[in-house]
């Protein structure tokens, strides 16, 4: 499941406090009520449909971004530079997200068939690359705050040993904040696959929850703070450019991310026990977690590019490796497949100046 929302819609607006959250009844309990109370055929259908049409366009696209981004490192950069090793790690962890995609798509369409050993491996891989990717994206950030600020750190020109060790820690800690969907998921009746027990879904989205206050609180300083720096008198030239460059980067990750959070937020309301409601309650109960529905499908398309957006935002943009795409464009159009490697280069040196914002 991508989310602990993915496939059901869970509805207990009349779960008494005294039931049982943390047992497979529950569950049940709650796919029951559901197909008695709240017809959600229709919520469904639309998500099964857009769903498919969606992650089928975003795995295309982020296999393709990706793999470029990849093979540029390795054929013209040194990858022992910390720049280069993140934006390596966050287009592997970028394949790992979308490698869940497929998956999903069969799974709102079909149902969880691939048995519980593949629900807890593919959940478990589908959200070590989401956690790694959001951990590395405020790395990135962090990153360039310290080259705006202070170009002269030793930070900025990490390479070597650090750079393998930073790396590991990034994807150790992403493995261990993702194994209870390795733990705790299964396939339960209907070929649903879920966590065990409301407590680890209530856990899921509020890690993602935390995830994205985090991020945004970095984000907001720090790219708050390279505008300062940036419109300095002394910093003028490009500016312009790289005002518009970091004002697309936050607009982009709030209005892929703020709306999605907010709703797997507010669906996980449903998860904990309620009292008894009376029969209007429950039709208004229905509608609204109808319409959170919708707003989930419709939300996670923006949160869910970020896996095909990030090569566009956090590399091509920089033009370094626009001028190493177009060698290779170059080179394949002329059939010349011995261009020789360069040593990698900081393309943040002068950001003092705004001379080069992309990494």
């Amino acid at each position: 499941m991508a989310t602990t929302e993915d496939f059901t819609a869970t509805t207990s607006i009349t779960l008494d406090s005294t039931l049982d959250t943390t047992s497979d009844s529950y569950y049940d309990y709650v796919y029951d009520y559901e197909d008695q109370v709240c017809n959600k055929t229709s919520v469904m259908q639309f998500g099964a449909i857009f769903t498919s049409v969606f992650f089928s366009v975003v795995v295309i696209l982020s296999l393709f971004g990706n793999i470029l981004v990849i093979v540029i490192l390795a054929k013209y950069e040194n990858l022992k530079s910390l720049i280069n090793a993140f934006i390596l790690n966050l287009a592997i962890s970028d394949l790992f997200f979308t490698a869940g995609l497929p998956f999903w798509a069969y799974y709102h369409m079909y149902g969880w068939t691939f048995g519980d050993a593949a629900c807890k491996i593919v959940n478990g891989v589908f959200y070590v690359g989401f956690y790694s990717s959001g951990i590395l994206l405020i790395l990135m950030t962090v990153h360039r705050f310290i080259a705006v600020m202070n170009p002269l750190s030793g930070i900025v020109s990490t390479k070597g040993l650090y750079s393998v060790l930073i790396s590991v820690v990034v994807w150790v800690v992403s493995i261990c904040i993702a194994s209870p969907a390795f733990i705790f998921t299964k396939v339960l009746e209907e070929n649903h696959c879920v966590y065990v027990s409301s407590y680890w879904s209530l856990w899921g989205i509020y890690q993602q929850n935390v995830l994205f206050i985090v991020s945004s609180v970095v984000f907001i300083f720090c790219y708050s703070q390279i505008i300062c720096r940036l419109l300095r008198p002394t910093a003028q030239r490009r500016k312009t450019k790289t005002l518009k460059l970091i004002f697309t980067l936050m607009v982009v990750f709030f209005m892929g991310w703020a709306p999605y959070n907010i709703v797997v937020f507010l669906q996980s309301l449903y998860f904990w026990p309620q009292a008894p409601v009376d029969s209007a309650a429950v039709v208004l109960q229905c509608k609204i977690s109808e319409r959170l529905d919708y707003a989930y499908y419709i939300s996670r398309l923006f949160a869910f590019s970020h896996c095909c957006l990030n090569p566009v935002f956090y590399v091509f943009v920089g033009v370094k490796f626009k001028n190493h795409l177009k060698k290779m464009l170059k080179s394949w159009g002329h059939n010349n497949s011995s261009i020789p490697n360069r040593q990698s280069r900081l393309t943040i040196i002068s950001m003092t100046s705004a001379e080069e914002f992309s990494m």
